[in-house]
């Protein structure tokens, strides 16, 4: 398949950990190892979560209410634990009409909202969303994003952590074929791929490196691991406390 890659490599948005049913008793454990969370937002399309605003990105802690069935069919049978890569588009439209073009499988753009409250005032964060109808990449999860208020995502007050994070540095993948699950990740992202010489692969996006690591015994790709900069200096595992 010949891919079109955009003029710049797509910005990394965010790291999605789904919590299922379990957001609410969880969350706590990560407030008391130093992040500051958001407050619990409902979207409009039934799903709940919590951020934790970094940089330029952010990690949500994504479920649904305790005791309700999922309404969102796309994250119903989910696992709990590190669970999509969301890139970042200025232009929803053009990035699915580029996706389309390239023979991906993507749903029309959504239109996803849910209420913030700002300095003591509700606002609506509202987000455009492309699909996959099929994903890229068996066992992953990708989706991009474009930001329609992102002044309500990323402020200050949000982004001070305790524990001193500061940004996502990389992102690990384990996949039974490396090589080909680096190539379609960076299709996607319209990005390059560099062999690392261990058998694994590197994708810079302009804000964090993504890593596929070769992944003997595993039968799909996964999400291994993230790791966090943080004001001292120091790189950190992200520990979703699951």
């Amino acid at each position: 398949m010949d891919h079109i890659s955009p003029a710049q490599p797509a910005q990394f948005d965010h790291l999605v950990v789904m919590l299922r049913d379990q957001l609410t008793e969880r969350a706590p454990a990560l407030e008391k190892d130093g992040y500051r969370l958001t407050e619990v937002s409902v979207h409009n399309l039934g799903s709940i979560n919590r951020l934790i605003p970094l940089d330029s990105t952010y990690i949500e802690l994504l479920g649904w209410p305790a005791g309700q069935p999922p309404a969102r069919k796309e994250i119903a049978d989910q696992p709990l634990g590190l669970d999509a890569l969301v890139f970042r588009t200025q232009d929803a439209q053009a990035t699915y009409e580029r996706l389309a073009r390239d023979g991906f499988q993507v749903n029309a753009v959504q239109r996803l909202e849910r209420p913030v409250t700002l300095a003591g005032e509700e606002r609506m964060a509202r987000f455009d969303t492309v699909r996959f109808a099929e994903q890229p990449i068996r066992g992953l999860r990708l989706y991009f994003c474009q930001h329609l208020t992102p002044q309500y995502i990323w402020n200050q007050a949000a982004m001070r952590h305790e524990n001193g994070a500061v940004s996502l540095d990389h992102i690990a993948i384990k996949a039974p074929e490396a090589q080909a699950v680096a190539a379609a990740l960076a299709a996607v992202a319209g990005a390059k791929t560099q062999a690392r010489g261990d058998g694994g692969y590197l994708i810079q996006l302009p804000n964090l490196r993504l890593a596929v690591e070769p992944g003997p015994g595993t039968r799909e790709a996964r999400i291994s691991h993230a790791t966090l900069l943080h004001k001292d200096g120091a790189l950190r595992r992200f520990d979703p406390r699951l």
